[in-house]
């Protein structure tokens, strides 16, 4: 709806933590105050053609500069131009990639703390992502949330 830090406003992406600590942070985004009502899920993903963003070694390999990937998204956006992060994953997409890792930007993330960011997933090869829900208890479609 908004848009994010690796996708322009309109243009779809699943953004996801790479462990639950993460996760939480990136929902409280810092704010030490309370969390809104979220659901945290873990997901199977087996997705082909991801580009590594994490260390500066992937990031050189790749031709990424750490500071565009750093950038103040939001207040570029809402100037109405593309964030050079938002312009690193139309590149990445470009070039074949389905999604990404990066580092987390949030406030408080720990220097390891990573998340995968897809343009690409659905129930099949090769972007395949799936909810964990073994026990079959989380809901079907919005009407069973009531």
């Amino acid at each position: 709806m908004r848009g994010g830090r690796f996708n322009r406003k309109g243009q779809p992406a699943l953004y996801l933590a790479l462990d639950s600590v993460t996760a939480l942070i990136e929902c409280s985004q810092g704010f030490s105050g309370r969390l809104s009502p979220i659901t945290l899920c873990e997901y199977d993903v087996e997705c082909e053609n991801i580009a590594d963003l994490r260390t500066t070694k992937d990031q050189k390999a790749l031709s990424v500069d750490f500071a565009d990937l750093d950038c103040a998204w939001l207040t570029i956006q809402l100037a109405g131009k593309t964030a050079p992060s938002q312009k690193i994953a139309n590149d990445m997409a470009a070039a074949g990639y389905d999604g990404m890792l990066v580092p987390s930007f949030a406030p408080d993330a720990k220097k390891d703390s990573s998340n995968l960011i897809l343009w690409n997933w659905g129930p099949k090869l090769p972007h395949k992502v799936e909810v964990y829900d073994p026990s079959g208890r989380l809901p079907k479609n919005q009407l069973s949330w009531d």
